[in-house]
């Protein structure tokens, strides 16, 4: 218990992604850690003196609470059903707020990322779905972002197939972003999970859309890119993916559709394979899956 109020205390404190702070962590303990820095033993460190001001404003009782509060609870490595996958990341998660169907944890390690544009056509919109509910068909989950666009049409086609679904946020379980989801996050809830790497009264912004695609990379067995402009954060999950060895695989689309250009892109710098199937999809990953 000790050392979840400490893991609690620190995951309310530093922002996810910090590769010092993560490995600070692994090396040394949580406890250790949230002890050193109130005391001031990281010296005039920046981010130490910002951390210790937060960690002087709270305990990890009223962080655990707060948690609860939102209808969540906090997972840490110490878990048996944390995900180790995670743990490929050069910064794994502190901890991770989890929203929804704790069981369906041990389903993500036969899972499917699949990511893409906010403003897909109405192809993209149709594949997203069609392979959504075809890796449910094949009772893999399927990991998105909870965006608008690829992300929310991957998500509700796992769930008319009956799959399991999990949504990785930019911000809050409170602050419901995009706002436009509140029925999509309810319902993957209900029979799926919603993951948070921050607090939940701490907004979506930009950075935070970045970070957390290392964790959509990490927690899937690959990364499907449906559609992406050339410059997109999906390519960013592509890449994020493809750092910690998982296969990335992009679908085509018109040679002249700027919403394809970011998939042609990875295919023709050899991050991606090719994919036009579901079929193909579970060819490439099934020989590395963990029956």
């Amino acid at each position: 218990m000790r050392i979840e109020l400490a893991r609690a205390h620190l995951f309310s404190a530093i922002e996810g992604g910090s590769i010092f702070w993560s490995n600070e962590i692994i090396s040394r303990d949580a406890i250790e850690i949230r002890d050193r820095i109130i005391a001031g033993k990281y010296g005039e460190l920046n981010s130490a003196v910002k951390i210790a001001v937060r960690l002087k404003q709270s305990s990890g009782e009223e962080v655990l609470a707060e948690i609860a509060k939102a209808g969540a609870f906090l997972l840490t490595p110490e878990d048996v059903d944390w995900p180790v996958s995670l743990n490929d990341l050069a910064a794994p998660p502190i901890a991770l707020l989890i929203k929804g169907q704790r069981e369906y944890l041990p389903n993500l390690i036969n899972s499917i990322s699949i990511v893409g544009t906010r403003n897909p056509t109405p192809y993209g919109r149709r594949i997203a779905e069609d392979f959504g509910a075809g890796v449910a068909d094949h009772e893999w989950a399927v990991v998105s972002g909870g965006a608008i666009g690829i992300d929310a049409a991957a998500h509700n086609g796992c769930l008319v197939g009956e799959g399991v679904t999990v949504a990785i946020l930019g911000g809050g379980f409170n602050k419901n972003y995009p706002a436009a989801h509140e029925k999509l996050f309810a319902e993957i809830s209900e029979s799926g999970l919603l993951i948070s790497e921050v607090m939940p009264d701490v907004p979506a912004i930009p950075h935070r859309f970045l970070t957390r695609n290392r964790l959509i990379a990490a927690l899937s067995k690959a990364t499907i890119v449906v559609e992406a402009a050339f410059r997109s954060g999906s390519l960013r999950t592509a890449r994020d993916a493809a750092e910690i060895f998982r296969p990335v695989m992009a679908v085509p689309g018109p040679i002249n559709s700027p919403t394809s250009e970011g998939c042609h892109r990875l295919i023709a710098e050899r991050v991606a394979e090719l994919v036009s199937s579901v079929s193909e999809v579970m060819e490439l990953v099934k020989p590395i899956s963990i029956k």
